[in-house]
């Protein structure tokens, strides 16, 4: 008989207790995970999204005025063209009045 030494039991309770908190734990990182996916997939959409409506204005303007749009600011003013700036930056780069200029679309963070 030790009167210092306590003996400890685990009850079925406890043992309930923390499984379920560890389920609901388990859950939720799924649960984020998830979104974290589809915020991802649909950034990337977005940029292809653009990528093709600066492709299309660009036709656009050369089939119309037979040479391609000498900026991006032209595109905007004569065709149409928006975007949100504050989350996309748009790298334009003409290369001649006859060749389809060089786009680039980069998600800001």
């Amino acid at each position: 008989m030790n009167r210092f030494r306590t003996q400890h039991h685990i009850s079925i309770q406890t043992i309930w207790q923390l499984f379920s908190i560890l389920l609901v734990l388990g859950f939720l990182i799924f649960f984020f995970s998830g979104i974290n996916t589809v915020s991802t997939t649909t950034k990337e959409e977005q940029i292809q999204s653009l990528e093709s409506a600066i492709h299309r204005s660009m036709v656009h303007c050369y089939s119309i005025e037979g040479t391609y749009p000498p900026n991006l600011e032209y595109l905007e003013e004569h065709y149409g063209l928006l975007y949100d700036k504050e989350n996309f930056y748009v790298d334009y780069m003409p290369i001649g009045s006859n060749i389809l200029p060089d786009v680039t679309v980069i998600a800001l963070e």
